[in-house]
C-alpha cells in the first residue's frame, strides 16, 4: 500500500487528470442541475422523515429507519467520492473502496428487510422505499455537483 499524497499534490494531480480526461478544463454544472439536485435531496429526506413522524410505528422502529436513511446517505456519498478519486488517479485504498460499496448495499438491503417485515400498508412501504431511493440518488448528484464546482473553481482561479 502506498502512502497518500499531500493535499497540495492531490489538488495539482486532480487538475491535471481533469484536463487529460476532458481535453480541456472541467465544465461547470448548470445552476438548474445543482438546484434540482439539492431540491430532490431535501424533498427525499423531508418526505421520508415526515412519513416516519406520521407513521404508527414504535420509536425503536422509527429510529431504525432514520438510522438507515443516515447510513445510506453517508455511504452513497462515500462511494461517489471513492469512485471519482480512482477515476482521477487519486489513491484510494481497496479496503475503503470495498467498505463504501458494502455499506451502500447493506443500507439498501437493511431497508428492504425492514420494510418486508414491517406491519405497514403496501403503499406505505412503497413510499418509504421511493423516498429513500430519491434521497440516495440525489445525495450522489449533490456530491458530484459539489466536487465539479470545486474542481471548476480551482482550475479557473
Amino acid at each position: 500500500m502506498e502512502p497518500l499524497k499531500s493535499n497540495e499534490s492531490n489538488n495539482s494531480l486532480e487538475m491535471k487528470n481533469a484536463r487529460l480526461n476532458n481535453g480541456e478544463s472541467p465544465l461547470r454544472p448548470s445552476a438548474a442541475f445543482v438546484g434540482a439536485s439539492w431540491m430532490t435531496l431535501i424533498i427525499g429526506m423531508t418526505s421520508y422523515c415526515i412519513g416516519l413522524y406520521n407513521s404508527a410505528m414504535a420509536y425503536n422502529e422509527k429510529g431504525y429507519y432514520f438510522t438507515i436513511l443516515l447510513f445510506g446517505l453517508f455511504s452513497v456519498i462515500s462511494v461517489q467520492k471513492s469512485v471519482r478519486d480512482r477515476l482521477e488517479g487519486i489513491p484510494v485504498t481497496d479496503l475503503y473502496y470495498s467498505i463504501s460499496w458494502f455499506s451502500t448495499i447493506a443500507s439498501i438491503v437493511l431497508l428492504i428487510i425492514g420494510l418486508w417485515n414491517a406491519d405497514l400498508l403496501l403503499s406505505e412501504k412503497g413510499f418509504f422505499g421511493m423516498s429513500f431511493v430519491l434521497g440516495l440518488f440525489s445525495a450522489l448528484a449533490v456530491q458530484k455537483n459539489t466536487r465539479d464546482l470545486k474542481q471548476f473553481e480551482s482550475t479557473n482561479v
